[in-house]
C-alpha cells in the first residue's frame, strides 16, 4: 500500500459525506432540511471503522516480515518410531511428540460408521508421547505406553497442560504437566457421534489463554467445538445457517490478538480463519481465507504472531508438498519453504518454539521429525 492509496481510501467516505449532506431533505427548526442524529452517529461510526481498517492496513505494510524457515543441518530426529501423528513444543523449547507405535492407520482401521475395527490388538505398547532434545533430537523422557489406539493431536497450553486426541477413541485428554493420568476427559470412550457429548475422530485441540478449549472435530463431523476450561460447551462452529462448510478441519492455530483460529481446512485445500468469539464480541466478521492454487491440502498450522506457518501434504503430482508462510490479514501467501537435504513426503503437524527461534515438522512416512531455525530477513544483511 502506497501513502496516496491511503490518503485516497481515508478521504474517499468523507467525500461521499458531503454529498449526503448536500442531498439531505430532512426539516430543521427552522423550516429547512436537517440530519437526524441517528444518521451523525451511523456516518461516524462508519468513518471510525473505516480509519481502525486503515490503521491496520498501513501497520501490515509496514511491520516486519516473519522469519524463513531453514532446516537445520545438524538436527537428528529419533528413529524406530511409528507414525508421527502430533508434535508440540514445552516451555523449555523441546520438541514433544505424539507417536502411533506399532499400529498404522489403514483402509480396514475404521468401518462406514467409524468404529475403530482392531480393538482386539489391545492399546500402543510403547510410549506414545517423547519428549526430545532440542539440539541432538535424541529422547529425553517418554510416557503414554497402554493408553491410546490411534493417536493423532498434539497440543501443549501456556501452562504446559498436555492436550491429545485419539481418533480411534473419539476422544480429547488433558494431562496436567509431569502428570500420566488426565485430569479431563471429553468425548465417549469409542463411541463416534454428533451431538454435544461426542466427536468423531476429532484431530487436535488448541486452547486459548484463558483457558477456553477448542477442539477440531474432525474427519466426518467438520465442526469446531469451544468448552470452557471445565469442559462445558461454549458454541459449535459452524452455526447453522452459517456460511461456512469445512471439509476435514486438520490443524488449528489461534491469533488472539485477532480473536480467530486459523484451521487448517485440508479437503477444501485452504486456511480459513473464523472469529471464535474469545473477546466476547457480539457480531462475527466473515472468517479470513486463504486458498491459493499451490496450497493444496493443507495438514498443519502454527502461528507466529500475526502470521501463520502452514504444510500441506500429498494433492497432486503438480502441487509440490512444502512449507508456506501465510498473512490472514492480507490473506496471502507470503513465501514458501522446504528442506534442503530431501523433499518433504507426508507432512501432518507444526509447531513453532515458544521463543519463536525454531519450528518442527513431524511426518507420517517417513517417521521422520525435521528441525527448521527461523531466520530473520535482516541477519543475513
Amino acid at each position: 500500500m502506497t501513502l496516496s492509496t491511503s490518503y485516497l481510501t481515508l478521504f474517499l467516505p468523507l467525500l461521499v459525506l458531503v454529498a449526503v449532506l448536500s442531498e439531505a431533505r430532512i426539516i430543521n427548526n427552522y423550516g429547512r432540511p436537517r440530519l437526524g442524529e441517528t444518521f451523525y452517529e451511523e456516518i461516524r461510526e462508519l468513518l471510525r471503522q473505516r480509519l481502525d481498517e486503515i490503521e491496520n492496513e498501513v501497520s501490515v505494510f509496514e511491520e516486519e516480515q516473519p522469519p524463513r524457515p531453514e532446516e537445520n543441518p545438524t538436527w537428528h530426529g529419533p528413529e524406530s518410531l511409528g507414525q508421527i501423528s502430533g508434535v508440540a513444543v514445552d516451555r523449555n523449547g523441546r520438541p514433544v511428540i505424539f507417536h502411533r507405535g506399532h499400529h498404522t492407520w489403514e483402509y480396514s482401521t475404521f468401518n462406514a460408521s467409524y468404529h475403530y475395527q482392531e480393538l482386539t490388538r489391545g492399546p500402543i505398547l510403547q510410549n506414545t508421547v517423547l519428549t526430545l532434545d532440542p539440539v541432538t533430537g535424541e529422547v529425553i523422557e517418554g510416557w503414554g505406553k497402554s493408553l491410546f489406539y490411534m493417536p493423532h493431536g498434539l497440543h501443549i497450553d501456556v501452562y504446559g497442560n498436555v492436550w491429545l486426541t485419539d481418533v480411534a477413541l473419539h476422544q480429547v485428554f488433558k494431562f496436567r504437566r509431569n502428570a500420566r493420568n488426565p485430569s479431563l476427559v471429553l468425548g465417549q470412550r469409542f463411541q463416534p457421534g454428533s451431538d454435544s457429548a461426542h466427536f468423531c475422530q476429532p484431530t487436535t485441540v488448541a486452547v486459548a489463554p484463558a483457558g477456553e478449549i477448542i477442539v477440531a472435530d474432525g474427519y466426518c463431523n467438520s465442526r469446531i467445538m469451544v468448552f470452557n476450561a471445565a469442559g462445558g460447551l461454549l458454541e459449535v462452529i459452524p452455526q447453522p445457517g452459517e456460511f461456512l462448510s469445512l471439509q476435514v478441519p486438520h490443524g488449528l492455530a489461534l491469533l488472539p490478538e485477532l480473536d480467530v483460529v486459523c484451521i487448517a481446512d485440508r479437503e477444501n485445500m485452504r486456511v480459513t480463519c473464523p472469529n471464535v468469539g474469545l473477546k466476547r464480541s457480539r457480531t462475527r466478521s466473515p472468517p479470513l481465507t486463504i486458498q491459493q492454487p499451490d496450497l493444496g491440502r493443507v495438514f498443519g498450522v502454527a502461528s507466529y504472531g500475526n502470521y501463520i506457518y502452514a504444510v500441506n501434504g500429498p494433492t497432486s503430482p503438480m502441487i509440490p508438498v512444502r512449507g508456506f508462510t501465510l498473512d490472514p490479514r492480507t490473506e496471502r501467501v507470503v513465501d514458501h519453504w522446504s528442506p534442503l537435504s530431501s523433499k518433504f513426503t507426508q507432512p501432518h503437524a507444526i509447531a513453532v518454539c515458544p521463543n519463536e527461534t525454531a519450528l518442527y515438522v513431524v511426518e507420517i512416512e517417513p517417521n521422520k521429525v525435521w528441525k527448521f531455525d527461523l531466520i530473520r530477513p535482516d541477519s543475513k544483511k
